[in-house]
């Protein structure tokens, strides 16, 4: 297929509908909905992920896709390198962007946000959890710096691995989690004629205030 003209490609959304009054002044809760029916769904895989946009030091904003790890009363909870070009973006603007997108339930859910580093022993616990593998892999990884070649990670991860046949892995400083706290939260649903619902939560006050969009 040529994809020098991609206007031919169209789809028909009406999976859903949504209406303001489902969210109930309570946009986590619905958000938690939403997450365990993408989680159920048979054609979703990953439906914890999400994509993370930052502004960059260089002051271009970078979206790329990392795990969502739990949902708390406020906000969203991601683990990476805190050296990480996501780190260090968060470090010097901490107002961050996260979007779900599950084309098998024609939903959106569009987040703004604060980020900031969860307590260490929060990070502890969950690094504790994770298959050795992985941690070891957290080790290893000097993220986003540039390397000459795949075999420094390799020959590495055979040093630790032998380092640690028999000891407890520690959680490296440099690696941990945020939490991102929501200011506003969108939901999108899919609707014929491109007429989509749009619902956004915006935190004023203390309250959720919850209006319908234009799509």
């Amino acid at each position: 297929m040529s994809t020098e003209d991609l206007g031919h490609l169209r789809k028909t959304y009406q999976k859903g509908n949504l209406e303001p009054s489902e969210i109930q002044n309570e946009p986590l809760l619905f958000y938690t909905k939403w997450l365990e029916e993408a989680i159920e769904h048979p054609e979703i895989d990953e439906a914890n992920a999400m994509t993370l946009t930052t502004l960059g030091l260089d002051n271009y904003p970078r979206g790329r896709v990392v795990l969502l790890k739990a949902v708390t009363e406020r906000g969203f909870i991601f683990y990476t390198n805190y050296k990480s070009d996501k780190g260090q973006a968060i470090a010097h603007h901490n107002k961050v962007g996260l979007s779900f997108f599950w084309p098998a339930l024609e939903r959106q859910v569009h987040i703004k946000g604060e980020a900031s580093k969860i307590p260490s022993e929060q990070s502890d616990t969950y690094f504790s959890s994770r298959p050795k593998g992985s941690q070891l892999g957290a080790i290893v990884s000097d993220q986003s710096t540039v390397i000459s070649d795949r075999s420094i990670l390799e020959t590495k991860l055979e040093s630790l691995e032998l380092e640690y046949k028999t000891k407890t892995i520690q959680r490296p400083e440099f690696w941990g989690g945020y939490e991102v706290v929501a200011s506003s939260i969108e939901f999108w649903q899919g609707r014929p004629n491109r007429l989509h619902d749009r619902v956004r939560c915006q935190w004023i006050s203390g309250f959720w205030n919850i209006e319908r969009l234009a799509p």
